[in-house]
């Protein structure tokens, strides 16, 4: 017997069908109800779709027949994917000597076999959508052109199937450079901390050690050293922040009391000469209260440095909603041009106004906030204008 031998393009087409990472993939419901339409519009009790592979033809779906694999070199499949025909079809498998040594003619007792071969947008054909009867037939021009039809979605399935896999690579792709970048940045962080210290400290010991003994010259460099060190300091505070924030996200969540929450706000941002105004009463289901204490502070931070008010006032306000928690955070500082407010939740975005030390922001703080707060399954917004103040509500899904 002469088996049919593999096309001049059969190692593209083996690699083409790699690529649709189907081989040990489960069968889907969509496949399965192609089978069961080509059987039902043919009238045939048999029907699958097979991808034919080095040595097996896989079935992806089968109806009437309960098999996973068949040895591809006796195939009628393997005969349909070398046509150049529109449908492969053996109208009386006793006629043709080749196929009678096949495991399905044997052991399911077919006669007539029906093949649409299953072409990928580059050509190769992957493999066919086919259907058995148990006698000689023929197929009517409506059924000829139905499974082609469903051939040809067979093939969508396939190519959008692909489409995932290769979006699921991407995506955890970029998931593993983002982790290298997050521990790129954390070390680089950490391993400034030291020697930026050391030149503050250093240029505070050459300022006392030579105190009326500097020029004037001298003093402004000097001054120029130490305001880059702070600046450079916030940013490298920033980072590692912006960075270990996403660490308070594997916190547990509990029910927190909002007075007592928001004492201990006011205590560790010493919250002296400003009037603090919060929620004297109720309780916060569910939720994170080390990424809700990350951003409160952030936020209520923000408020004390850029106010030049005579008096400082913030007020928060908490409501429970039907799915999130709500809060709401306003103060009466510098406030934030419009024209900018799309901007400052970004990395690194700055308004570029100065908070009451003269010193100018980062852009990782609302960056920071905005991070927790989306990966908590909420939003931000901000309402401002310049000299009214600033007002930010961000939710939390319950």
């Amino acid at each position: 017997m002469e088996f049919p031998q593999p096309q001049n393009n059969e190692k593209e087409r083996l690699e083409a069908l790699k690529e649709y990472k189907l081989l040990s993939t489960p069968t889907t419901p969509d496949f399965h109800n192609i089978t069961n339409l080509a059987a039902n519009v043919c009238n045939m009790p048999i029907a699958f779709v097979s991808l034919i592979y080095k040595t097996n033809n896989h079935l992806l779906s089968c109806y009437g027949i309960s098999l996973d694999k068949t040895p591809r070199n006796i195939s009628f499949c393997t005969r349909a994917i070398q046509s150049f025909d529109r449908i492969y079809m053996v109208n009386d498998i006793h006629k043709n000597e080749f196929f009678k040594n096949s495991s399905i003619v044997k052991e399911y007792k077919v006669r007539f076999y029906a093949g649409v071969p299953l072409i990928n947008p580059e050509g190769h054909a992957l493999g066919t959508l086919c259907v058995y009867d148990h006698i000689p037939r023929k197929l009517t021009n409506v059924q000829c052109d139905t499974l082609v039809s469903l051939a040809e979605q067979i093939v969508s399935l396939l190519e959008l199937r692909k489409k995932n896999h290769l979006l699921q690579d991407a995506e955890n792709e970029l998931l593993k450079r983002n982790k290298q970048l997050e521990n790129f940045a954390q070390v680089v962080s950490h391993d400034l901390k030291s020697p930026l210290a050391n030149i503050t400290s250093l240029t505070r010991l050459l300022r006392e050690e030579n105190i009326g003994n500097l020029s004037k010259d001298s003093i402004m460099y000097l001054d120029y050293i130490e305001e880059s060190s702070y600046t450079l300091k916030g940013y490298i505070d920033g980072t590692l922040g912006y960075y270990k924030a996403n660490k308070l996200l594997e916190g547990q969540k509990t029910d927190i009391q909002l007075q007592p929450f928001f004492e201990k706000i006011k205590e560790m941002l010493i919250i002296q000469h400003a009037v603090f105004k919060y929620p004297t009463e109720g309780i916060v289901k569910n939720i994170n209260e080390a990424a809700l204490t990350q951003i409160v502070l952030n936020l209520v931070d923000n408020a004390l440095k850029y106010n030049t008010s005579d008096t400082t006032r913030i007020k928060i306000q908490y409501e429970s909603l039907e799915n999130f928690h709500q809060f709401t955070i306003q103060d009466n500082g510098i406030g934030i041009d419009k024209t900018i407010q799309g901007d400052v939740f970004e990395l690194f975005k700055t308004t570029g106004a100065k908070d009451r030390e003269g010193k100018q922001g980062t852009g990782i703080g609302l960056a920071t906030v905005k991070n927790l707060v989306n990966k908590m399954g909420g939003s931000i917004s901000l309402e401002s204008d310049i000299g009214q103040g600033s007002t930010f509500i961000f939710t939390l899904k319950k």
